[in-house]
């Protein structure tokens, strides 16, 4: 007679986590949240946008490989990587910005900027990202995350209402989608709360699974401001109750 103790089942594997990251950064601006939920036990992939792969400085150095990369072409990038995934994954933060005015007018204010990539400033990046901090502070962030950002996908988005068929265009009756969580930041300038709150009224009305919750004080730059640790979380665990896996 055998005294030996069965194996126990292995545990059922987790979900994959896909991040996207936004437009003037890379994928290292998810390097807190890629590495929190991988010590949670789940595989995390943050891909970067078709054209920026490698370190910031390399992005930098060769920005003609992404200056007219466009919406499409980014959510088309995507959706090959998730379709390649053996299961749903619980899909992160698409954060590209809508157009707003103060923000994106360092592309805007020149049509030719369509098809060319644009850098912040130092202080254009401040007021967009990291305004709850001082110039000072921000400045080693801007060195360490900040690359040219292609124009294109602005000009798609500001111009989106005036365009017909635009690639922006959502369908409000589509109810089989997948279950969307929209984060505001109450002192974000790049997508101030008031847009994100229009974008979660549009998107209910498909009658899917559609909630909303904003951080009073917290800018553009959540994800890696001090207390992040507690958005990412909020983030995952919300994901992983209302996953379709």
């Amino acid at each position: 007679m055998s005294t030996d103790t069965p194996d126990a089942a292995p545990a059922a594997q987790k979900p994959t986590i896909v991040l996207v990251h936004g437009l003037w950064l890379t994928p290292l601006s998810w390097e807190g949240w890629k590495q929190r939920f991988e010590s949670k036990g789940y595989t995390v992939l943050a891909p970067a946008w078709p054209g920026l792969e490698g370190t910031v400085e390399e992005v930098r150095q060769n920005t003609s490989r992404y200056e007219r990369l466009g919406i499409k072409e980014i959510t088309d990038h995507y959706d090959g990587i998730i379709r390649g995934l053996g299961a749903p994954p619980i899909k992160g933060v698409y954060i590209l910005p809508l157009a707003q005015v103060k923000v994106v007018s360092v592309a805007l204010k020149n049509p030719a900027n369509r098809h060319k990539t644009q850098m912040l400033t130092p202080e254009e990046f401040h007021y967009g990202f990291t305004n709850t901090l001082t110039l000072e502070e921000s400045k080693p962030i801007y060195d360490r995350l900040a690359v040219p950002g292609p124009g294109r996908t602005l000009f798609q988005a500001a111009f989106a209402n005036l365009t017909p068929y635009a690639v922006t265009t959502v369908s409000r009756h589509h109810s089989s989608r997948a279950p969307l969580l929209f984060l505001a930041n109450g002192k974000d300038h790049t997508v101030p709360a008031v847009v994100t709150r229009a974008a979660y009224k549009i998107q209910k009305q498909t009658g899917a699974l559609t909630e909303f919750k904003e951080y009073p004080d917290r800018s553009h730059y959540t994800f890696s401001q001090d207390g992040w640790e507690e958005v990412a979380d909020y983030s995952l665990d919300w994901a992983v109750r209302n996953a379709r896996i």
